[in-house]
């Protein structure tokens, strides 16, 4: 249950990044949904592979090229994921960051509480 809610929260993340970047663009709720699919499977399965490789960029630029390799990840999916689209590269960098706050916000409402909290 918590999967599909923090897919949700992600789809909704998506939907709120054109209000804030008028080069990004989701064409509807169910297109929010796919990108955020493809995002998460393209974050598991890609993402750790490029770190690796890219190692030594990142530990030159103090991890710093992380940021480059979410971006070009937002980019890449949003050049084949019909009705999601990123504008440019930097666009793509800028919104990737915002998305990952605003979906970490999100997905934390729905974070069971310890109760030793309390």
């Amino acid at each position: 249950m918590r999967l599909i809610l923090t897919w949700l929260a992600n789809a909704v993340a998506l939907l709120a990044l054109p209000y804030l970047f008028t080069h990004i663009h989701v064409a509807s709720f169910g297109a929010a949904l796919v990108a955020a699919l493809v995002l998460g499977l393209v974050n598991t399965l890609i993402r750790p592979v490029l770190v690796l490789l890219t190692l030594p960029a990142t530990l030159l630029t103090l991890g710093l090229f992380i940021f480059v390799i979410n971006g070009l990840l937002f980019w890449f999916v949003g050049s084949f994921v019909k009705g999601f689209t990123v504008d440019g590269f930097w666009v793509a960098v800028f919104g990737a960051i915002v998305y990952s706050i605003i979906s970490w916000a999100l997905a934390s409402l729905f974070r069971p509480r310890n109760a030793a909290h309390r």
